[in-house]
């Protein structure tokens, strides 16, 4: 008796197409982007850029290879730019 009382209209029926379509289609989006975040490559991964010519100096300073003055006068150097020829 339930199936000839409770008659869908046609806007009943596209309600519910509708639904269902939205439905699956959150359903598998969920489903992608959980993968896509369990596959990601940990983002520590990368390469760090080279470092500057101050770094280096600085590094050369810290080990004890050149001298406070030494450090000092191509730090100037650096900072000083490149030389033109006159």
């Amino acid at each position: 008796m339930f199936w000839y009382d409770h008659d869908l209209s046609g806007w009943g029926w596209f309600a519910m197409s509708a639904s269902m379509i939205l439905f699956w289609a959150l359903i598998i989006t969920a489903a992608v982007l959980f993968f896509r975040a369990v596959n990601r490559p940990d983002e520590h991964t990368h390469t760090s850029a080279a470092p500057t010519p101050e770094q280096i100096l600085g590094d050369r300073f810290a080990r004890g290879e050149i001298d406070e003055d030494e450090y000092r006068r191509r730090l100037n150097a650096l900072h000083a730019g490149p030389l033109t020829k006159p």
